[in-house]
């Protein structure tokens, strides 16, 4: 069994934080038994259709938000939940992209091609062009659709981008991370580019406001040029908190008193970004859309520890599989709701927003089976046990595989060293290697990498390739059962073979050089051609490469912007 060493925080202490009083332990709301996900539940009393403002921050933890019990403070985000529902039992993906597709799709990553990292800068990959996205249901439905924000699900042609998936208009970054005053990107060194677009034109006039309020303000220009009687939906994709760590100084100056640097910028970063959201809401109200509106607040993975978040009392962080990586901070707030002011357990993904949202348009869902989402409308407003019974968390055959794992281990049925994890009821199965998987509480007392570093650590069982948990009851995973009970594990091995039976290649393409911003005015965005000869799929590098000339073509370019770059740098030295 494995053996763990607690530093630093005692039992007391723990009590005193309140943790130990949270009602882990309170019965899951799941169905024995799925339903179809394509039923569609509108409540009679809507009227008209409501307006829907998705709101999605990027890398906030499970812990930083105040109603977790925070030392961040997050005021609007508490009033909004208090009076709406929140989501105890919400499970998002561990990074960025996957996440992201399937809240668009509604779908798995396994069924996208891109279970595996994210789309980086420089890969001719996007969210697959045959996909059907939420906001083309919405437009269907005759919503006007608008999105603010970060999109990072690729842009190598523009087919990819917002405005030709289904958003009327679009203000925001393309890529994962950029500065939040300047907008620049750096893919590695000397690969630097601009990227804030508006529409698809690069918005170079835009440069220099911080980037949370730049969005917040677009929405509330949105809103006071719309009409409240025409349905509207506008997904606020906000770039805060990831890094780089930057905020305004008059916030950052509120948390003075915070020993750990990056923790205060961080904790200056998600003030501030609630300020936004109440600025939103004001919005709403003063248009009048508020009365007829459903605001649903997500993250999109953990919080990274190592950069100011926290996940605690959950165990590991962003770009894992442990609860810390995948439980996310979710409540849905809008006068529509039957049962206001409460908490609600049913077990709720991220792909359950697409057939909910739609369904909540008054959208068809006919022409897009297969959904991995549900309809959770009805647990949500109406108090009503979840239609889902289980999740599947990833499975990534791309991932480093597990020194230890073998097919033996995992009953003949499966290979326990790919990186896979899957939640079945009250249970939860990992395989592989699923992230760094300490505790690590809020780092609140010191500067990195001084004396906060007090986790608890796992100082045995290393050499494991399998891990399950009865969630429920263990939410903080402390104890693996998978010796005790392998009947249970045996069943969900037998899930994931089943679900992998059903997985499409993966999508992660060689990178390009073409991609580079100093071809393309500086700027990060579509580079591929529309006559472009070439298609990539799968893994590795395209498969027709375009002939010699036009290889050559790149060549002089590049050793064209080296020796002008070479001749501006002496010039000014």
């Amino acid at each position: 069994m494995a053996v763990y060493a607690l530093t630093g925080f005692s039992l007391v202490s723990l009590l005193s934080f309140g943790y130990l009083s949270w009602d882990w332990m309170k019965p899951s709301l799941v169905a024995d038994v799925a339903t179809d996900p394509m039923e569609k539940s509108l409540p009679p009393a809507f009227a008209r259709q409501p307006h829907i403002i998705f709101i999605l921050t990027d890398d906030q933890g499970y812990h930083d938000v105040g109603y977790h019990g925070s030392d961040i403070q997050t005021p609007t985000l508490d009033r909004l939940a208090a009076e709406g529902v929140k989501l105890e039992n919400y499970y998002i993906q561990p990074i960025c992209t996957p996440s992201r597709s399937q809240l668009i799709t509604g779908r798995y990553q396994i069924h996208t091609g891109l279970q595996h990292s994210i789309i980086r800068p420089r890969q001719p990959n996007c969210l697959p062009l045959d996909q059907i996205t939420l906001p083309q249901k919405l437009q269907e439905a005759g919503y006007s659709t608008h999105m603010v924000g970060k999109w990072h699900l690729g842009f190598y042609k523009k087919e990819c981008l917002p405005t030709r998936r289904g958003f009327d208009t679009f203000l925001g970054s393309l890529t994962g991370n950029v500065d939040y005053y300047t907008y620049d990107n750096c893919d590695g060194p000397g690969v630097c580019g601009y990227d804030l677009h508006e529409g698809e034109d690069v918005a170079w006039d835009q440069s220099g406001k911080y980037s949370t309020f730049l969005y917040a303000q677009r929405v509330n220009k949105i809103l006071a040029s719309h009409s409240p009687k025409e349905p509207i939906f506008i997904y606020v994709a906000f770039q805060a908190v990831h890094t780089p760590l930057q905020s305004p100084k008059e916030y950052i100056y509120r948390y003075r008193s915070m020993g750990n640097v990056a923790r205060r910028k961080y904790a200056a970063m998600v003030t501030c970004m609630d300020e936004a959201v109440k600025n939103i809401t004001w919005a709403l109200k003063k248009y009048g859309y508020y009365d007829n509106s459903v605001i649903v607040f997500s993250t999109d993975n953990g919080g990274q520890t190592f950069s100011g978040g926290s996940n605690w009392p959950l165990r590991g962080r962003k770009g894992t599989y442990w609860e810390g990586g995948v439980r996310g901070i979710g409540f849905v707030h809008s006068p529509l709701i039957k049962r206001k002011r409460r908490t609600s357990w049913a077990l709720v993904h991220i792909t359950d927003w697409y057939p909910t949202l739609v369904s909540l348009a008054r959208g068809n869902l006919s022409n897009v089976p297969g959904l991995d989402g549900y309809n959770v409308w009805p647990a949500i407003s109406e108090g009503k046990e979840s239609p889902r019974t289980e999740i599947l968390h990833n499975i990534d055959p791309l991932y480093n595989h597990a020194k230890y794992g073998s097919l033996e281990d995992g009953f003949g049925i499966w290979n326990t060293a790919v990186q896979a994890s899957i939640r079945v009821g009250e249970w939860k199965l990992l395989t592989g290697d699923p992230g760094y998987s300490d505790w690590i509480p809020p780092q609140t007392l010191t500067n990195f990498p001084g004396s906060w570093w007090n986790l608890e650590r796992l100082t045995d069982g290393l050499r494991k390739s399998v891990w399950l948990f009865n969630i429920t009851a263990d939410p903080y995973e402390r104890y693996d059962l998978s010796d005790q009970r392998p009947d249970v594990v045996r069943t969900l091995l037998m899930r994931l073979v089943h679900y992998n039976r059903t997985a499409i290649p993966v999508r992660y393409p060689a990178e390009n050089p073409r991609a580079h911003p100093d071809f393309n005015g500086g700027a990060w965005g579509p580079w591929a051609s529309e006559d472009d000869v070439e298609e990539w799929e799968g893994i590795g590098e395209p498969l027709k490469n375009r002939n010699k000339k036009k290889k050559c073509k790149i060549c002089k370019l590049r050793s064209f912007f080296r020796k002008l770059n070479t001749r501006l740098m002496s010039n000014r030295i």
